[in-house]
């Protein structure tokens, strides 16, 4: 297997879920996720937040506010929504995911929580209906003031594997507070809630990165990198706190903590302008883990390859 890095978008055509994880495995820590939101006018109305990422290093898509029930892209017009993910897919080159909110209803709130639409959480029908749109992946985890808890995302997981399953890849975790009572800070996720994640077939585990939430430090998110590994997954550190729009200093610095620590994966948040991370903080995130020539070489490869 191939590393992920090293992919072309020939060879990310014939991927399942677990070749992608494969991939990802071999790539030792040289991995951009970025996230982004396809649901609202993009940084450049001549092109969509995806392509912009994927121009700036990113090696994976996450879309997040992604209706699964109503499909579209600002910036990229298709006839046939239920075609929208495959033609995204074909114009970067790259696997995408979405985000899919598993929302407890029972939860005790910390503030006001927002009211998402059914295309937006992770039950059956909506992982049912992501499975059909062609999304390579799926990440189960809450935006702020969703409601999604830990108890919630360990259902959701086993949902998803039913729906997806042996080959699917299957992403969960939180990488900050979703507006419930006792999810917030180092108590975002115990050692207990990440192995009922893997245990329910969870391959990635979602953390924040060192230094993005209050309490989360190398030392503690290393010790949790180190459980999941044992038990055969590995770890995505996020930015998800809008520090995808600070200073290229302080993401370097997250990047660095964030290999430290154990990170398989390297997320960047869609919060640095309209729906994306500043884009030369992708890239500055991309050189900082793996250097400018596969950098470089991520950025320029056509997508004819």
């Amino acid at each position: 297997m191939k590393r992920l890095l090293d992919c072309t978008a020939s060879d990310f055509k014939i991927m399942n879920g677990q070749d992608l994880k494969q991939a990802i495995k071999a790539s030792e820590g040289r991995v951009i996720v970025s996230e982004v939101i396809g649901a609202v006018q993009p940084l450049y109305p001549s092109v969509t937040n995806a392509e912009i990422s994927a121009a700036f290093g990113a090696d994976m898509i996450l879309l997040n506010f992604f209706d699964v029930f109503h499909p579209s892209i600002q910036g990229l017009r298709i006839e046939e929504p239920a075609m929208i993910v495959n033609r995204l897919k074909e114009l970067i080159g790259r696997p995408v995911g979405l985000n899919l909110e598993p929302v407890d209803l029972k939860a005790k709130q910390l503030e006001k929580l927002v009211h998402l639409p059914e295309g937006r959480l992770a039950s059956e029908k909506a992982l049912t209906e992501a499975k059909k749109l062609g999304f390579d992946f799926v990440c189960l985890t809450g935006n702020p003031k969703t409601g999604v808890t830990n108890i919630e995302i360990k259902k959701a997981i086993e949902t998803a594997r039913s729906v997806f399953g042996k080959d699917g890849l299957i992403i969960a975790g939180k990488m900050h507070g979703a507006g419930v009572e006792g999810e917030t800070g180092d108590e975002i996720v115990k050692e207990e809630d990440i192995i009922g994640f893997i245990e329910s077939g969870a391959d990635i585990i979602l953390l924040p990165s060192p230094g993005t939430v209050p309490g989360i430090t190398i030392q503690s998110t290393q010790q949790l990198i180190k459980s999941i590994h044992k038990k055969g997954a590995l770890a995505l550190l996020t930015i998800g706190t809008s520090q995808e729009g600070a200073d290229e200093s302080t993401i370097r610095q997250i990047a660095l903590n964030s290999k430290m620590a154990g990170a398989d994966v390297y997320h960047i948040g869609d919060a640095g302008y309209a729906g994306i991370a500043i884009p030369e903080n992708i890239m500055v995130y991309s050189i900082v883990v793996r250097g400018k020539r596969h950098t470089y070489v991520r950025m320029a490869s056509s997508v004819l390859r």
